[in-house]
């Protein structure tokens, strides 16, 4: 996987305001583009932030109204542009029956399939160079958080051994690389690791979704690249965060700082925090010696592949 770039396309909390929509996030993943929760408004984000509408995926982390009703016009939107290929879309339990009565509402039909399909903490979904991984968390409904994997890198290849070796460059080259032995033209053969370093560990991206800190989540998110985690509240509406079943922004950076996270990125903002995140953005950084950011509408990271 070359790229790995995210764009959030909501992040307010519960209800949008004027600077920000309603949970969205997209994820371009090598060749994919998949989309995590899918707010209202959601579709209309995606053209202002210029994401494409080519989704391969849906992941939803839990079917609050906040958080999956944009799908509803999404897919008429995709079935108005022709498309034909099928669509997957991901979610705890009940995913099949709302999603179903989401397909379906006003309108007979799509013009391209739409798969519907039910995770539970630990269920992992294959990608080609990666996987999605559910991770079970803390809200007052099934959620789930998600880790998107990505597969070990080859090492690095070192031109001078194999040109030592006697392997011709050209395409050679490029099959040793892709982890492929080559038979030289004596009859010798020479396998990838005669030519390759230590494999470089793939990148690793966590979206916390709508949760309490769980152990779960610290756990998922080990040596993690980022962590996007919600951060609803405030140090002074902490009781609010336990009975709705949100997390602090302090709270949140105890979930990196636990976890060793490389960066956070704090997002899911109550309508207090929407103009200025400042005080949120100050008690997560008392507790987390990372970079941190908060998200707005817009936002665009993207991650490095690791050494």
């Amino acid at each position: 996987m070359s790229l790995l770039r995210l764009t959030f396309l909501g992040t307010s909390a519960a209800q949008p305001t004027l600077h920000r929509n309603l949970s969205g996030l997209a994820v371009k993943a090598h060749a994919d583009l998949l989309l995590f929760d899918c707010g209202e408004g959601s579709q209309r984000q995606m053209v202002r932030y210029g994401t494409g509408f080519t989704v391969d995926a849906v992941f939803f982390t839990h079917f609050h109204a906040d958080h999956y009703l944009g799908i509803i016009g999404f897919l008429r939107t995709l079935g108005m542009t022709g498309r034909s290929e099928p669509i997957h879309l991901y979610g705890p339990p009940s995913a099949r029956r709302l999603l179903h009565q989401a397909v379906h509402l006003g309108v007979e039909s799509l013009s391209f399939p739409v798969e519907i399909h039910e995770l539970k903490d630990g269920d992992v979904v294959p990608r080609k160079g990666y996987a999605v991984h559910a991770v079970g968390v803390d809200h007052r409904i099934n959620a789930l958080g998600y880790a998107l994997v990505e597969d070990e890198r080859p090492g690095r290849f070192n031109l001078e051994t194999a040109r030592a070796l006697g392997v011709p460059e050209g395409p050679s080259f490029g099959k040793l690389q892709r982890g492929e032995p080559v038979t030289l033209a004596d009859g010798r053969t020479v396998k990838p690791e005669d030519v390759l370093g230590a494999p470089r560990p793939g990148r690793k991206l966590v979206i916390s979704g709508d949760t309490r800190p769980c152990p779960a989540l610290v756990k998922a998110s080990r040596d993690a690249d980022l962590l996007v985690h919600e951060s609803t509240f405030s140090d002074d509406e902490q009781e609010r965060a336990v009975e709705t079943r949100h997390s602090t922004a302090r709270e949140a950076a105890r979930v990196a700082k636990e976890a060793g996270a490389r960066r956070l990125v704090l997002t899911h903002l109550s309508s207090r925090h929407d103009t200025d995140p400042s005080k949120l953005l100050t008690q997560a950084r008392e507790e987390y010696q990372g970079p941190v950011e908060v998200a707005f509408d817009g936002f665009t990271v993207e991650l490095p592949l690791r050494d």
